[in-house]
């Protein structure tokens, strides 16, 4: 890390009033963002966050599909390019409705830092991997999701002096997540190519889901919402005893994205049992929901999400240099043959089986 940037944090925590507080590195994540857990001389601990302003610009509001076209795949799939901005913005707003959202000690978006509320290191993910039950972790973050898609969001989140457009989770984006399946799954399978015809049936395929998944989009979607970015709070009550991170690239989406980035988690394995009870309770908490309409748009929009993880992950080893990924796809595709069985996805299930062999999906 550059000497200047080091100065840069060093005079921020100052500014902060934190400038004697000790400093210990924690892991980061697949993106630029680096994290460290602060220890101020008056006790406790904080949560340091550094995000270089170095990607490419976020979606302008306004800007039309050919405008963002031009503006790269941030502004196709309306990330928010690391903007901490993003993320104090929701933090706040996801507060307000009594979820638990780091509270923002001091932040400077123009910089890329922040101080945020420490949640503690009990992700969920891990305390699974320790032997924690499932059910409870689960329950929560339904109940949780459940809290999110009772509220209709606003257009613009403001909090903590920060304001960020909440913009939909559109038709372009969503044909940009499915488009990277057929991009880059061919460049780590090399003996698959999708040539004109398999290309063409699978826009016409998806086409209609990206539709659903648009018209749908009325909710706050966290957009990152798994073992990994969940932490549990069992000291706190209802909704709020799960605690939320990695939020900044949220979105107003269909309900059934972040089901799915829930139950069809790449990083560990949701059993059918599982996720059948998980759906059972948000049906049973949301009991004006259509459960057979929302159930078709969790399978469509399922499978699109797991082609779009699965693009990401073949991009990841193979443009990124980052094999560790590879390990993760399996999974996947057992998650996309329980979406696949539905039905009304059978056409799509027939394009799988005949451009995607059994043998390629490992």
């Amino acid at each position: 890390m550059s000497s200047d940037r080091e100065t840069l944090k060093a005079e921020f925590l100052r500014s902060a009033g934190l400038g004697a507080a000790r400093r210990e590195p924690l892991s980061g994540d697949a993106s630029t963002r680096r994290y460290e857990r602060l220890y101020p001389a008056s006790g406790g601990s904080l949560i340091f966050m550094d995000q270089p302003p170095v990607e490419s610009d976020p979606c302008p509001p306004d800007a039309t599909p050919e405008q963002r076209r031009a503006g790269g795949y941030n502004a196709l799939a309306r990330l928010a390019a690391g903007r901490v901005d993003a993320f104090v913005a929701a933090a706040g707003w996801l507060r307000a409705q009594g979820l638990s959202a780091p509270r923002i000690e001091a932040h400077d978006a123009g910089h890329g830092l922040a101080v945020l509320e420490d949640l503690g290191d009990d992700l969920y993910a891990r305390l699974i991997e320790a032997g924690a039950e499932e059910w409870p972790l689960y329950d929560g973050a339904i109940e949780a999701l459940v809290r999110l898609h009772a509220i209709t969001p606003p257009a613009m989140l403001s909090a903590d002096g920060a304001d960020w457009p909440l913009l939909d989770y559109d038709a372009v984006a969503l044909r940009t997540a499915g488009d990277l399946f057929v991009e880059w799954l061919p460049k780590l399978k090399t003996d698959l190519t999708f040539g004109a015809d398999a290309t063409a049936e699978w826009d016409a395929l998806w086409t209609p889901i990206y539709a659903r998944g648009a018209a749908g989009a009325s909710v706050f979607c966290h957009r990152d919402y798994h073992a990994e970015n969940l932490i549990w709070l069992p000291e706190r009550e209802s909704a709020a005893r799960v605690g939320l991170l990695d939020f900044q690239d949220a979105l107003r989406a269909h309900p059934a994205w972040d089901l799915s980035m829930l139950l069809h988690d790449a990083r560990r394995d949701v059993s059918a049992d599982l996720e059948a009870a998980a759906l059972d309770r948000y049906f049973a908490l949301r009991p004006d929901a259509d459960r057979a309409a929302l159930t078709a748009d969790y399978h469509s929009l399922g499978a699109l999400n797991i082609s779009r993880i699965l693009g990401i992950f073949a991009r990841l080893v193979t443009r990124d240099a980052k094999p560790r990924y590879a390990a993760f796809m399996p999974r996947l595709w057992e998650y996309l043959d329980r979406c696949l069985a539905d039905p009304e996805l059978a056409p799509l299930k027939a394009w799988f089986d005949r451009h995607v062999p059994r043998d390629a999906r490992r």
